[in-house]
């Protein structure tokens, strides 16, 4: 019997929990297939295929679809809703309705597995979760907890990586193929820059215009939200008065206040995607908290289909100029002082 194959877009969620699936999947039995990375063909198909008031994210996403639909048998495509115990936090309205959305706009799509990810509620909602998705491939019994096992090793690996500042493709790969990561070269900076912003447009190296080739052509050290540890995030809600809606919104305001009180660094890049209303807000709320700190430097980029590199890579080194010029003046001050 041939293996059957399942269909992963290689975006969005990709980008945070594809390692656990893949194991999972794996395990079973199926092939797992995503599409290939992020290039302009992805985007014009995206574009050609989603609704006109899509962000950038969302046409990505109808795109690795169009791209990956007649490759494989099923198309993973979860609902997703919530991943934490709390009452108020979801993803955003286009997460939720995203299986629906595809539906609707392309033609000719494969079995679609679209069950829904609510992990607030249960005693083992993950394990739940996997069971019923095994149901719908006719797998049950301990091979499925097998799979489950074996899926939670794999992407704690993965965060494991990812909290080391390996970069996520990398991360993702070792975590699947189960080879051991070495820690990124340290090299010595004079700037450490905090990007940033949701996962699947701080990772695709195309959506951000290689974002992070440039600055470590600058000799800039990167950190993410990904970098911080669990608790440590968790800590930082007491900096809002009330919790965001949004899951991942509220990552990057916690990482921003955390990169801001506890691991300081020279200045604050986010990474946006334009028309995206829950990052709106999250962009002012940021760049309020950043004023407020003790003036941190504080600089948004904004993307969508028409952003060009050249402009990007701009705004980003007059941005480290302006911060390397700050320094030498402090240095200065403080040398005439002394």
């Amino acid at each position: 019997m041939a293996q059957l194959k399942i269909g992963f877009p290689r975006t969005l969620f990709y980008f945070l929990y594809y390692p656990f699936w893949y194991a999972f999947f794996t395990e079973l039995g199926c092939e797992v297939v995503t599409s290939l990375p992020t290039t302009q063909y992805s985007l014009d198909l995206g574009v050609e295929e989603a609704v006109n008031d899509a962000c950038l994210p969302i046409k990505l996403y109808h795109g690795h679809v169009a791209e990956l639909k007649e490759q494989v048998d099923v198309m993973f495509m979860p609902r997703m809703v919530k991943v934490r115990k709390m009452e108020t936090e979801v993803f955003c309205p286009k997460f939720l309705g995203l299986p629906d959305m595809v539906r609707n706009s392309i033609a000719g799509l494969p079995r679609i597995i679209d069950e829904r990810v609510d992990l607030s509620k249960g005693l083992l909602p993950r394990w739940e979760l996997c069971q019923k998705i095994a149901k719908q491939l006719e797998q049950k019994g301990f091979v499925v907890w097998r799979a489950y096992r074996r899926a939670q090793k794999c992407q704690e690996k993965f965060k494991e990586y990812l909290a080391r500042g390996i970069g996520a493709q990398e991360a993702i790969d070792a975590a699947i193929e189960g080879r051991s990561c070495r820690d990124p070269q340290e090299f010595t900076t004079d700037i450490n820059l905090a990007i940033l912003g949701y996962p699947y447009l701080i990772y695709d190296s195309f959506v951000n215009v290689g974002l992070f080739e440039k600055l470590g052509r600058l000799g800039i050290k990167p950190w993410t939200v990904e970098m911080v540890l669990p608790n440590r995030l968790e800590a930082q809600a007491k900096y809002l008065p009330k919790s965001l809606f949004w899951h991942f919104s509220n990552r990057t305001m916690r990482a921003a206040f955390y990169y801001l009180h506890e691991q300081r660094v020279d200045g604050i890049v986010h990474v946006t995607a334009f028309g995206c209303g829950p990052d709106a807000m999250v962009d002012k709320l940021m760049e309020l908290e950043a004023k407020n700190s003790g003036r941190m430097p504080f600089l948004t980029l904004s993307l969508d289909e028409q952003t060009g590199e050249a402009g990007i890579y701009t705004r980003i080194e007059a941005f480290v100029d302006m911060l390397r010029l700050r320094r030498k003046k402090h240095e200065n001050i403080v040398s005439h002082h002394g």
